[in-house]
C-alpha cells in the first residue's frame, strides 16, 4: 500500500478485551482487518484491574490501557477535559490520522471524539446499540450524543433500524450515516461434522445474563417449554446479575438435569458450545444487530429470537423464528422451531452464511 493511502487509526472505547462482548469483538476484528490492509491501528481503552499501560496483541495491534478505572458499567467517570493530556500525547506520538470511536454509552469514546475534532482530526463514530427517547438515562445520553457528534466526519450503524435510531437521537444528517452490518468469521463457526439426533433436542442460550438481554424472559420460558416437551434440554452460557434468578428457577421447578449452567464462556469456546445444540434462543429486549444469532446460524442452528431492533434484518425467514418479547409468544415460537427442525440441514445453512447471502 502506498504511503499516501496508509492511515494511522486510533480506536477508542471503554469496551475492549479482557472484557467480552459484541463491541469488544468488533473492535478487535476490525483492527486486524485494517492491519492486514497495511494500516497502522492503535486501540485506547481504560485499565482493567491490574492491566494498565501499553500491551501488544495479534498482528502488532498496540493497546493503550490508560490508568482510568471504570466508574459504572465498565465506563470511566466523565471528566470532559481530564483525558485531554493523555489523549493528545497518544494522538501526537502515534501520528494518528483518523479517530474511530465505538459505542454511544462509552464515556471515553465521547471525550476522544470531542478532543480529536478540537485538534482537527477526522473522526468516525460507530453506534452498536439502540436507545430510547423517554427515560431519564436516554434523554441525557441523547443530549451528549448531539453535542459530541455535532462535527463528526462520518457515522456507522450496524443495521437500518440502528441508523434510524441514531439519526433521530443525534440530529445527524442521514447522508452522513452509513449502514455496515456486523460480520462473522465463518471459518471459526462451522457445524458439527455429523448431524445431531433429534431424539433429545438441545436449546442453547449464550448471552450476558442481564435485563437488556431478556434474562427475565428465560425464567418464564424455560419451565413452560420443559413441561411441553419432555425431550428438550437447555444449555445456558453466560454470566451476569440475572444468573441467580435462572438458578432459582431451576431449583424451584427441579430442572437441574435439564438446564445446564455453564457460566461465562470465552469467545474461543462459543463454537464448541453451539455445535452441541439444535436451536439457538435469543431473548433480547433491545438489539441493534445481534451477532450471536449469525454465529449460531453459521454453526447450523435454527434460531428463535425476539422481534426487536435490527434482529429481523439479520437472517431470512427460513433460518429464524421470530417472536414478540412475551413468554407465551416465545414458547409458541420454540414449538414452531421444534416442528421445523427435521427440515434443517446444518451444512447447507453454514454454506448460505459463508456465501454472504443472508444479510
Amino acid at each position: 500500500m502506498s504511503e499516501c493511502k496508509r492511515h494511522r487509526i486510533l480506536m477508542v472505547s471503554d469496551f475492549f478485551y479482557p472484557n467480552f462482548g459484541g463491541v469488544e469483538n468488533h473492535i478487535y476484528y476490525l483492527s486486524q482487518c485494517l492491519l492486514k490492509r497495511g494500516h497502522k491501528v492503535v486501540v485506547m481503552t481504560h485499565a482493567y484491574g491490574n492491566r494498565s499501560g501499553v500491551r501488544y496483541m495479534t498482528g502488532g495491534l498496540k493497546v493503550y490501557y490508560i490508568p482510568w478505572k471504570p466508574f459504572l458499567m465498565q465506563n470511566t467517570l466523565p471528566t470532559f477535559y481530564g483525558t485531554l493530556p493523555i489523549m493528545r500525547t497518544v494522538l501526537i506520538r502515534e501520528k494518528i490520522t483518523i479517530v474511530h470511536g465505538h459505542q454511544a454509552f462509552s464515556t471515553l469514546c465521547h471525550e476522544a471524539l470531542m478532543h480529536a475534532r478540537t485538534m482537527g482530526y477526522k473522526v468516525v463514530f460507530t453506534d452498536h446499540s439502540l436507545y430510547g427517547f423517554a427515560d431519564a438515562g436516554s434523554i441525557h445520553m441523547n443530549k451528549v450524543l448531539q453535542f459530541t457528534l455535532a462535527d463528526v466526519t462520518q457515522a456507522i450503524c450496524v443495521s437500518h433500524t440502528s441508523k434510524e435510531n441514531t439519526v433521530l437521537r443525534s440530529g445527524l444528517p442521514p447522508e452522513k450515516v452509513y449502514v455496515i452490518p456486523n460480520a462473522v468469521d465463518t471459518a471459526m463457526f462451522k457445524p458439527a461434522p455429523e448431524q445431531l439426533s433429534c431424539k433429545e433436542i438441545i436449546i442453547v442460550v449464550i448471552s450476558r445474563l442481564v435485563y437488556r438481554k431478556g434474562a427475565d424472559l428465560l425464567v418464564e420460558v424455560i419451565p413452560a417449554v420443559c413441561r411441553l416437551f419432555p425431550n428438550v434440554r437447555f444449555i445456558v452460557g453466560g454470566d451476569g446479575p440475572k444468573r441467580v434468578r435462572i438458578e432459582e428457577m431451576r431449583e424451584k421447578h427441579s430442572l437441574q438435569d435439564r438446564v445446564e449452567m455453564l457460566g461465562a464462556v470465552p469467545h474461543a469456546q462459543v463454537r464448541s458450545v453451539l455445535i452441541t445444540g439444535h436451536i439457538f434462543l435469543n431473548s433480547s429486549l433491545t438489539e441493534a444487530f445481534c451477532i450471536a444469532i449469525l454465529e449460531a446460524a453459521s454453526c447450523g442452528l435454527l434460531t428463535v429470537s425476539t422481534r426487536v431492533g435490527g434482529v429481523p434484518e439479520v437472517l431470512p425467514d427460513d433460518m429464524v423464528v421470530l417472536a414478540e418479547p412475551d413468554p407465551s409468544d416465545m414458547v409458541r415460537a420454540i414449538q414452531k422451531a421444534i416442528h421445523f427442525l427435521p427440515r434443517i440441514d446444518p451444512q447447507a445453512m453454514h454454506l448460505r452464511v459463508s456465501d454472504e447471502k443472508v444479510v
